[in-house]
């Protein structure tokens, strides 16, 4: 017999009738948003519900951030036909549907997908996630019309078809384990440097290097076929946002939240390093040392960031795509030995130096 699952209003009536969290069954089962309040109640018991702050100042609560993430029994997958129906139809699986739902119409409405593109993942047990279906507007999803899969694309729950291209994601689930969501879109700007093969250089905004990390990009591949599944879910070892070759990007994170915001980040660091080429002198980047300090703060946040464990500090700030500026960069963004670069260049070193620019740049304007 499975044990009770308790949802947020469950929880809330029963401490409404002034009943206690210790009258919770041990075996309970709770769905997201109700583990959000045994975190708050509990954090409430262990200290005063009234705490100093400071002189003539209280507050009333310790206060808490909120967590998404869905956490499974290892080994403790349904399986047979009806525990997988039970479990599908389950409160705590409808609650993440419905998260799914919202973030299609957040998508959508960001004018992130077009058509029936697009795709969303949730990671809810060993061999299980869920799921999009294929041939269908973001925006305009329902709960009913999600669906659940294997971690070998084999559908096990739902009444539309699901995908093909969530083996991409299965890729990435198989490889990184932190990885609870997937978030699969084709914003304008990330698309668009995916189509170019670009990724937008490191050292210009703090934000997008605390909460993003570096992009990675992916060679082509099929959409939908296990080739791209493979190379995708091995970029995502050292990548939170991955642009695909001619195709879009993929995000993953602990939630759907997480997922979508890396969405945001790509799209929005695109789009500034875009308009920023434009103005002035282009884009000017900090240097690895103020990179350090932002790295370190990712990994604070428990965010993965693998450079300053495989990069020396003057290779941390990529400037291979900044050829479009013509500004100097801090000299410390230059693994080039000082001595051997001493002394101003003159005119022609210059006009040299631009013209080899030109040149890069119209070649690949030339041969994309």
């Amino acid at each position: 017999m499975m044990s009770k699952v308790y949802t947020a209003n469950d929880l809330e009536s029963l401490l409404g009738e002034g009943k206690s969290l210790e009258d919770i069954p041990s075996d309970a089962r709770f769905t997201p948003m109700a583990l959000d309040i045994l975190r708050r109640e509990r954090g409430a018991t262990r200290k005063s519900s009234v705490q100093p702050v400071g002189k003539g100042r209280v507050k009333i609560h310790e206060p808490i951030l909120p967590d998404s993430e869905y956490n499974w029994e290892p080994g403790k997958d349904p399986k047979t036909p009806g525990e997988l129906k039970r479990f599908f139809y389950s409160p705590e699986i409808r609650q993440l549907k419905e998260r799914m739902v919202s973030m299609g119409k957040r998508i959508w409405g960001r004018g992130y997908v077009d058509g029936n593109g697009g795709n969303i993942t949730i990671r809810v047990g060993d061999n299980l996630v869920l799921c999009t279906p294929t041939l269908i507007s973001k925006g305009f999803m329902t709960v009913d019309d999600i669906c659940m899969v294997d971690l070998e694309g084999v559908q096990v729950a739902g009444t539309r078809p699901g995908t093909s291209e969530v083996k991409t994601h299965l890729g990435i689930f198989k490889q990184v384990p932190q990885a609870k969501s997937c978030v699969h879109a084709h914003p304008i700007y990330g698309t668009a440097f995916a189509v170019a093969n670009v990724v937008p250089p490191s050292c210009l905004i703090p934000e997008s290097e605390v909460f993003l990390g570096e992009i990675g990009l992916a060679p082509y591949e099929t959409p939908g076929t296990p080739e791209v599944a493979e190379v995708v879910g091995k970029l995502a070892q050292k990548h939170q946002s991955i642009l695909m070759a001619n195709h879009g990007v993929i995000t993953w994170g602990k939630d759907v939240e997480e997922a979508f915001w890396k969405m945001e980040n790509t799209d929005a660091v695109c789009h500034t390093f875009v308009i920023a080429q434009q103005l002035g002198d282009g884009p000017k980047q900090y240097g690895p040392d103020k990179l350090k300090d932002l790295i370190k703060i990712r990994k604070g946040l428990g965010m993965p960031d693998y450079r300053m464990d495989e990069f020396r500090e003057c290779e941390l700030c990529d400037t291979s795509d900044l050829a479009l500026s013509t500004a100097p960069q801090p000299p410390s963004c230059s693994c080039e030995n000082p001595a051997e670069t001493a002394g101003p260049a003159g005119d022609e070193e210059v006009e040299a130096l631009i013209q080899q620019i030109t040149d890069a740049v119209m070649e690949k304007l030339s041969n994309p």
